[in-house]
């Protein structure tokens, strides 16, 4: 598989900024039963202890917490849906970037600021102040550039590599749901 060029990623980012601000789509969910596999499901549940049921969140260590636990802020990882097409082409291959959900929905900081919930499905999430960053494994699928892409400012301004999040309230989500932001209160 050839991978995307610093050009083409470039040209790509004014589909990536025309994401919906407020109001998204699930597009794919993806379950990780163990270290490099991935299950495309059609629904998951999502729950507070256990962030996407059945993914190996909880059983991998942790290099943020003291005791090598998993950090608690950090159960899910999302990714802008706009953003794994351009990365991966062919949409079987988004689920390699290692994502939970991938979703049509503007993740920039200026947009979705920690503490953002979005409710999908049945479940609400909010989002963690933990940057999420590309690393080895996402340039070995997608290649240098798309790591320097993603990792940039610019990058990094956007969360083109996705953001953390955590469940609030537990539930049940569908490729197709609705996502919609609502107040941190909420």
């Amino acid at each position: 598989m050839e991978h995307p060029t610093a050009d083409a990623l470039q040209a790509g980012l004014d589909q990536i900024r025309r994401s919906p601000a407020d109001g998204g789509r699930v597009d794919l969910i993806v379950r990780r039963p163990a270290e490099n596999a991935r299950e495309v499901l059609v629904e998951g549940t999502l729950d507070r202890a256990e962030g996407l049921v059945g993914d190996t969140w909880r059983t991998r260590p942790g290099g943020m917490t003291r005791d090598g636990s998993p950090h608690p802020d950090l159960q899910l990882t999302v990714m802008d849906s706009r953003v794994a097409a351009l990365l991966a082409g062919q949409a079987d291959r988004w689920q390699l970037a290692g994502d939970q959900l991938y979703v049509d929905l503007d993740l920039s900081q200026a947009n979705l600021p920690p503490g953002t919930r979005l409710a999908l499905g049945s479940a609400v999430i909010e989002i963690s102040q933990p940057p999420h960053r590309g690393c080895k494994k996402f340039a070995e699928r997608f290649g240098q550039d798309a790591l320097r892409f993603v990792n940039s400012p610019e990058g990094r301004k956007l969360r083109l590599r996705g953001v953390n999040a955590k469940v609030v309230v537990a539930g049940t989500i569908c490729v197709g749901d609705a996502v919609r932001k609502r107040p941190a209160s909420a």
